[in-house]
């Protein structure tokens, strides 16, 4: 089955819709996507795959994961969405949960974060908060990756109205060097401020001085200009 399923993906490729992709997600040499490889397959194209390989077992979307092609980590990907979502239960979504967290390595795109964190670990960890401080340690990590799933998880929390762990995770980032965190991280706290705009300006006031340009401009991006003006003049702090 899992051959088949490659041999249809090669099918599928088109060549310059994959030059594209390749260029947007930064494949080339010290980019954050170094070493990715594009089929150019559509992510609509994907879902339809992926919804055909409900019997795929753990051990195929692990060698899918291992994989150099992107699209085939993001069929894979989808269906461990869709086996955990369909988990009748509690203990069969745990795994799930569990073997996505042990194979992060090939969760390894912006894209692929932004699909998959909120849909098994946030969700997760929405009905389990002891088991939240996995997010601090992955917040903590080397790994770029393992960051923005830290950050990106905590999407389903602002969803059903908690916002603790997302200000607690976006003070932990504060720091953070990369761009792609500084996005998330903004963009997370938009989310909340959609949400209950005190809670979001609070977070502000208490750290637009240490947040990353680029963090504060998305989490702000929603603002009425002249107050956006006057959180982007604020000082940056001088980190020692």
């Amino acid at each position: 089955m899992l051959d088949e399923l490659k041999l249809e993906m090669e099918r599928l490729a088109d060549p310059a819709k994959a030059a594209v992709l390749a260029r947007f997600f930064r494949t080339g040499p010290g980019q954050y996507g170094q070493g990715d490889v594009f089929l150019g397959i559509t992510v609509p194209r994907q879902k339809a795959l992926a919804k055909a390989q409900v019997s795929m077992t753990l051990p195929d979307i692990a060698k899918l994961l291992a994989s150099r092609v992107h699209e085939h980590r993001l069929t894979a990907l989808l269906v461990l969405i869709d086996k955990y979502e369909k988990a009748p239960a509690a203990d069969e979504k745990k795994r799930s949960y569990d073997y996505y967290l042990s194979h992060t390595a090939g969760v390894n795109n912006w894209d692929l974060v932004d699909l998959s964190a909120p849909n098994i670990v946030g969700d997760y960890l929405l009905s389990w908060p002891r088991g939240r401080r996995v997010l601090h340690r992955l917040a903590r990590s080397s790994n770029l990756w393992e960051r923005r799933i830290a950050i990106l998880a905590t999407h389903a929390f602002i969803r059903a109205g908690q916002f603790e762990d997302t200000l607690k995770i976006a003070e932990m980032l504060l720091g953070d060097g990369h761009g792609l965190i500084h996005k998330a991280t903004g963009w997370m706290l938009r989310e909340v401020g959609k949400r209950d705009l005190g809670v979001e300006e609070t977070f502000l006031h208490s750290h637009a001085a240490d947040m990353p340009r680029t963090a504060l401009r998305y989490a702000i991006e929603r603002f009425p200009d002249n107050k956006r003006k006057a959180y982007l003049a604020v000082p940056r702090r001088t980190r020692v």
